[in-house]
């Protein structure tokens, strides 16, 4: 694979090993975060350059990511003097992975073809052990030729790397991801506490209903952790509850309804009432198993 230059702005749970494995692959990085110290971190373990600023990181750079919390972090990080479109050059592609609005990714397509700048929304899905082991889902929109100039690198960190259409397409389809989860660990919830009422061994249930049809990912992975009671770890439910409330405000525009996802949208408010805002998603079993 042909290295390049490139930029890592945002260096969370997510960016910190993301950035790392382009660094791993030989790609030249520059890297910026909120906190300066997370970047020199990030910079004294892989090689790369800390700046101070995402204009400073974007100077020069082939490729530019991002992966931040929100729509408004990106927009923190994208205008402005010190913002990304300040440094970034010409004909360069800004490849956004911030779980954020479709309208968000679209306001930065226009914005960044008024530059010269070529866009891409690209969500991902996978969670921290993902980003770690180099195995996300990366769902992207924008342009076939942006696109094919920075899937490369994406394949660094992405195991699946798919262009899914225009501008936002990407965005959509993190939605319909997060919808599907939310309905999957609501279920597995309920399946796992009824197990328990009904007094079976609910490490065995798995073990048996993991191979037929009721098999999931959301099953294989935090299973036997709601059964527990472990929920330190994973996609926090403040996160999960960003994410539906953008897939909610999307469905009020498209028309699609959302009963189940607006339910446990509910139940995820629940949650952050006992103060498991951090808690990992699987933490919706918590309201069963403790009235």
């Amino acid at each position: 694979m042909a290295t390049s230059r490139v930029a890592f702005v945002g260096l969370g749970v997510m960016g910190f090993p993301m950035a790392g494995h382009l660094a791993k692959a030989g790609h030249e990085v520059s890297v910026y975060n909120r906190t300066f110290a997370k970047a020199e971190e990030w910079a004294g373990k892989h090689g790369g350059k800390a700046m101070k600023t995402p204009a400073e990181a974007a100077k020069g750079a082939d490729i530019v990511f991002s992966c931040v919390g929100n729509d408004d972090d990106v927009r923190s990080v994208v205008y402005g003097d010190a913002g990304i479109f300040a440094g970034i050059a010409k004909d360069a592609v800004f490849v956004d992975h911030t779980t954020a609005s479709a309208d968000l990714a679209r306001e930065l397509h226009a914005a960044g073809k008024e530059k010269g700048v070529h866009c891409i929304d690209a969500p991902v899905s996978g969670g921290q052990a993902g980003a770690e082991n180099g195995a996300l889902t990366v769902m992207c929109g924008g342009d076939q030729a942006a696109f094919d100039r920075a899937e490369a690198a994406m394949r660094c960190y992405g195991r699946a790397v798919t262009l899914m259409g225009e501008p936002g397409a990407g965005q959509l389809t993190k939605m319909v991801n997060q919808i599907c989860i939310a309905g999957l660990v609501q279920a597995l919830s309920e399946g796992m506490n009824f197990g328990m009422k009904a007094g079976l061994d609910c490490n065995k249930v798995l073990d048996v209903i993991s191979k037929g049809a009721a098999q999931s990912w959301q099953m294989e992975n935090r299973g036997r952790t709601m059964i527990e009671g472990k929920f330190d770890f994973g996609f926090a439910v403040n996160w999960m509850r960003k994410d539906l409330g953008i897939c909610l405000e999307e469905a009020k525009s498209n028309g699609a309804r959302l009963p189940v996802t607006a339910l446990v949208d509910q139940f995820y408010a629940h949650v952050q009432e006992r103060g498991g805002g951090r808690w990992d998603t699987s933490a919706l079993i918590h309201l069963l198993m403790n009235k």
